[in-house]
């Protein structure tokens, strides 16, 4: 069965060989894109969608979020925006009512999530465990992601839980629980983050990376979040895809990721939650470091799931210009995925598409907080 998507107004398709084309159509042949060009030049397909003058950008890759989990922290929110300080604490709160919801009921918030996801023009998103923090409850949480997306990421080493000593947990994460676990995930995580006292420094972080190495995950990490620290540069050394936040950087850090080929993933609903400053993407850009840009979606420091939001935030906050920050939302994160086959909009790609209520990709950060964007399937 073919498709020809036509009407498009602009079509933004992050190929470096055709880059934005107007009056554009396409053709999709079994969910991959199979023609591009001039909608005067279109060639017949079995079913016809107009989208009436309408912009299509790639579907948006949301490379960071924790959309497992049950419970409530807005109180939280409501703390941090009279002044208190965030730091990783109120994730046992979470712990707990994730570990006591049903898998029926985390199965029904993963699916009421994802389709707020995609109401809003996401097509693929990477989900965390983290909320478990067991073998057993890390096991299922990573177990239910995978029946929504395969871009799955344990995260047993989000914080110490209370009562554990750091030594013992990092020994859990990197053995049993990773043996459990590893089937069910592509992608390893930790917080690495010195300035919390529920985190972990560098050198459990990386026993804990190199475990999951070995066990034939490929690698992510949450780094300079609080605070200046050993994250990216821990990264950069091991060969991450993504290093996320990005918040406190040092020259040295900046540095380290332009010479290599880890993706920073900045997330910028989390300043925005959390009155923190947000991260330089100019500079970032500027020495030529890969950026991406995620959600973080999660119930304590980003409730968003919105990635125009970010690109709004990216644009407002961050001195990206509306194009940067779209590629960053599409294209970078396929990058900091390490997939080839979205986030461009391409011949051979999958057809994950968003439509824009709008004429140009510039109304996603010129119109913040508007539901402009939805996937076009």
């Amino acid at each position: 069965m073919t498709t020809l998507v036509t009407g498009i107004g602009e079509l933004t398709t992050q190929d470096p060989e055709r880059g934005t084309l107007q009056d554009a159509a396409l053709v999709i042949d079994d969910e991959l894109i199979a023609w591009i060009g001039p909608a005067a030049s279109a060639p017949a397909a079995d079913e016809r969608i107009d989208v009436e003058g309408r912009a299509v950008v790639p579907g948006f890759v949301d490379s960071h979020s924790h959309l497992a989990f049950a419970g409530d922290r807005a109180d939280e929110f409501a703390a941090r925006m009279a002044g208190e300080r965030y730091d990783g604490g109120g994730i046992a709160r979470t712990v707990d009512a994730t570990r006591a919801a049903s898998d029926e009921a985390l199965r029904a918030l993963l699916a009421r999530r994802v389709s707020e996801l995609r109401a809003q023009g996401t097509t693929t998103v990477e989900i965390k465990s983290g909320y478990g923090l067991t073998v057993d409850d890390e096991l299922r949480t990573l177990r239910l992601a995978a029946e929504v997306t395969p871009e799955t990421t344990f995260l047993g080493a989000h914080v110490v839980p209370p009562g554990t000593d750091v030594d013992s947990y990092v020994a859990l994460v990197t053995g049993a629980m990773l043996d459990a676990c590893a089937p069910h995930a592509r992608w390893i995580d930790v917080f690495c983050e010195p300035a919390s006292p529920h985190a972990f420094d560098g050198e459990a972080a990386r026993t804990v990376l190199e475990a999951g190495r070995a066990a034939g995950l490929g690698l992510r990490v949450h780094g300079n979040q609080l605070g200046p620290g050993p994250g990216v540069r821990l990264a950069v050394e091991l060969g991450a895809a993504s290093v996320d936040h990005c918040t406190y950087l040092t020259g040295d850090d900046v540095d380290a990721l332009a010479g290599g080929d880890t993706v920073a993933t900045l997330l910028p609903g989390v300043e925005f939650s959390t009155r923190s400053p947000y991260p330089d993407a100019r500079r970032l850009l500027d020495a030529g470091v890969t950026v991406a840009l995620a959600t973080d979606c999660n119930p304590g420091t980003c409730s968003s799931s919105s990635m125009p939001f970010m690109i709004a935030l990216a644009v407002r906050e961050m001195s990206m210009t509306p194009a940067e920050a779209l590629w960053a939302a599409t294209a970078g994160g396929a990058r900091a995925l390490r997939r080839t086959d979205i986030g461009v909009v391409a011949p051979g790609n999958r057809a994950d598409l968003a439509v824009l209520d709008a004429p140009t990709h510039l109304h996603l950060a010129y119109r913040p907080g508007v539901p402009i964007a939805r996937s076009l399937f």
